[in-house]
């Protein structure tokens, strides 16, 4: 059974909005708690641990060095995903869902948009990356563009040229997109993005749409 770190008890939760957060390949959901401090008040964040094994850590689907995935896996390990989310949420009494992932979990956060556009009131993604998916992108553009912040260091390493482009293009034609990048912060979280994640969500989240 895979672990979730929560940053309320199951007391609060109640009558508030749920976060999804998914943590990146070779990590877990203990690096998710970082932004806890910066969830707006009326925002239950939850860190789930990822699907699929990567060493002694986790992630979302197998990924290659150049972030090529095979697209039955990553739309299996969505499907998967989106039970889960749906048992969370069934389990608490929840105003709306949002979802927030960091490097590959950007990758599955907006998989899990794209299966179901309408599901989820906004999405944050930070350092990372969209899949590319030919299937999905034959009922796309998405019919609602939902509230996206994207948080990037433009000298990220990890995250190549290619996966940028792609990534740029899809969510300003899919998203109502809020764009920032942070010089110096490298394949992290920084302090200057989590206060911003956090405007974005009291903005958007927080209060009833």
């Amino acid at each position: 059974m895979q672990k979730e770190i929560w940053s309320a008890e199951a007391p609060a939760r109640p009558g508030t909005h749920l976060l999804v957060m998914l943590h990146g390949y070779g990590a877990d959901e203990a690096g998710m708690v970082r932004l806890f401090p910066s969830l707006p008040a009326g925002v239950t964040g939850v860190a789930l641990q990822g699907s699929f094994p990567v060493g002694d850590s986790f992630g979302w689907f197998l990924l290659d060095p150049y972030l090529g995935s095979d697209t039955s896996e990553v739309l299996e390990a969505a499907s998967g995903l989106l039970a889960r989310v749906d048992k969370i949420r069934a389990g608490g009494s929840y105003t709306g869902v949002s979802l927030l992932g960091f490097s590959q979990g950007m990758a599955m956060a907006t998989t899990l948009l794209r299966l179901r556009p309408a599901g989820f009131r906004a999405v944050v993604g930070l350092s990372g990356f969209i899949a590319e998916n030919e299937l999905l992108a034959m009922a796309e553009p998405l019919p609602e563009p939902v509230p996206y912040f994207w948080g990037r260091d433009r000298n990220d390493w990890v995250i190549n040229e290619d996966a940028i482009v792609h990534t740029e293009n899809w969510l300003r034609e899919n998203t109502a997109l809020t764009a920032r990048t942070y010089p110096g912060m490298g394949h992290s979280i920084g302090p200057e993005e989590a206060r911003d994640v956090g405007i974005f969500l009291r903005r958007y989240v927080s209060t009833p749409p």
